[in-house]
């Protein structure tokens, strides 16, 4: 009898995650194959230290062909160029693979349209790839030579706020080390600091207007970029801020791939889903992390996004595969999760400390919520990126 076929798109957090859980539920009963366009691991958090020299791409990356070889997962290095659901058949540059079920975890884009001169044809840099990251290493690089006033910003649409925070509280550390005293500005189109795409916690806005104002940050919120010059950020409204190095976190969209397969996403190649992350229009085809439609449960001044990576992608993927597994075995699918439910766990680096983000629920309401600072959190975050990076390169997705 043929073996079940899993395709899976993309090798990251959520498609690493949901291909090893897959031959973990199912061992040889099951045939998973991901395809990637990259052929190395990411840990993504750790881009903020990166252009610091912190660290480097050897740090914070493994191959995946030896990970997935380890555990009998095939791994295609390639990139899909398309989707067919009525022929469960996926065309990428490597070939066309059939498929039983479909995992779509193909991560973000850049949507750097969205504000010109952003991006790495622009005048301000970001950090959300492994490429962009070292393009910003080269600017800050250029910076300290010769210092001037910074701009850190989260942009309408942005839905990664926690990134943008974190490079601040670095960029500050980073200024302050150096004996740097130049401006050092925060634009955001978050409504009030601290909301972070997630509705806020309670406390939160005013630690962080504290923090902010004791470092000699200024902070403006529910602001739209109209355009990145070479020597300011230009605000809609009229306001002007001068700089020699700006970082801005971009709105994330979906994958052309998804985006242009007929019936399966919305305009932002985004795929809506049941609470077991199974496509509303396709049974057979299941989306994880960004690549998976979340409701949003407002609406604000400055349109923003709210969060899909990292902790969410995890426990998305996990759910997707074991709904799989279940179906595969003439089982009803037992794990059901909505996104707003799911827990909330953070750590914002700050170069030297840092601050805990917990709460019960995603969004809100909330029964419990909490912020907590504190130099502990920095340490926590570098622990927890070695054990990440360790429990994933051996396959060990089933540990916390």
């Amino acid at each position: 009898m043929a073996k079940t076929e899993v395709l899976v798109l993309g090798g990251n957090f959520g498609g690493l995650t949901a291909a090893l859980e897959l031959k973990h539920e199912l061992n040889d009963d099951v045939s998973v194959r991901v395809v990637s366009t990259s052929d190395r691991f990411v840990f993504n958090p750790s881009l903020i230290w990166l252009p610091f020299g912190k660290r480097d791409a050897a740090d914070i990356t493994f191959p995946l062909a030896e990970t997935f070889a380890e555990h009998g997962i095939d791994f295609v290095h390639a990139t899909a160029i398309a989707i067919d659901p009525a022929a469960h058949r996926v065309t990428t540059t490597a070939g066309t693979f059939d498929y039983d079920y479909l995992v779509i975890s193909t991560g973000y884009r850049n949507n750097f349209a969205a504000v010109p001169g952003l991006g790495p044809d622009g005048h301000a840099h970001t950090i959300t790839t492994l490429a962009d990251a070292e393009s910003t290493a080269v600017a800050w690089q250029e910076f300290l030579a010769d210092p001037g006033p910074v701009v850190v910003a989260a942009t309408q649409g942005a839905s990664c706020f926690g990134a943008a925070y974190e490079f601040l509280f670095n960029v500050h550390h980073q200024l302050a080390k150096a004996k740097i005293s130049v401006p050092l500005t925060f634009v955001t189109s978050e409504p009030f600091l601290g909301h972070f795409g997630i509705g806020g916690l309670k406390g939160g806005e005013a630690m962080l207007e504290k923090h902010l104002a004791k470092s000699g940050v200024t902070a403006l919120t529910g602001q739209s970029i109209d355009e990145i010059t070479s020597a300011r950020f230009e605000l809609a409204g009229g306001t002007a801020i001068p700089f020699r190095f700006g970082m801005a976190i971009p709105p994330f969209v979906g994958q052309d791939v998804v985006k242009e397969t007929p019936g399966l996403s919305d305009d932002k190649g985004y795929v809506p889903v049941h609470d077991t992350y199974q496509s509303k229009s396709f049974p057979e085809i299941y989306a994880v992390g960004i690549a998976a439609q979340v409701p949003m449960p407002w609406h604000t001044a400055v349109p923003i996004g709210v969060p899909k990576t990292g902790f969410p992608t995890d426990a998305m993927a996990k759910i997707a595969a074991r709904n799989i597994a279940s179906t595969i075995k003439g089982e009803p699918q037992r794990a059901h999760k909505e996104f707003a439910e799911m827990l909330a766990v953070c750590m914002l680096d700050a170069g030297n400390s840092g601050v805990m983000i917990l709460a019960d629920h995603i969004l809100p309401p909330r029964k419990a919520g909490v912020l907590i600072p504190g130099p502990e959190i920095h340490a926590m975050k570098l622990a927890f990126e070695k054990y990440f990076l360790w429990k994933s390169r051996h396959g060990y997705v089933r540990l916390p």
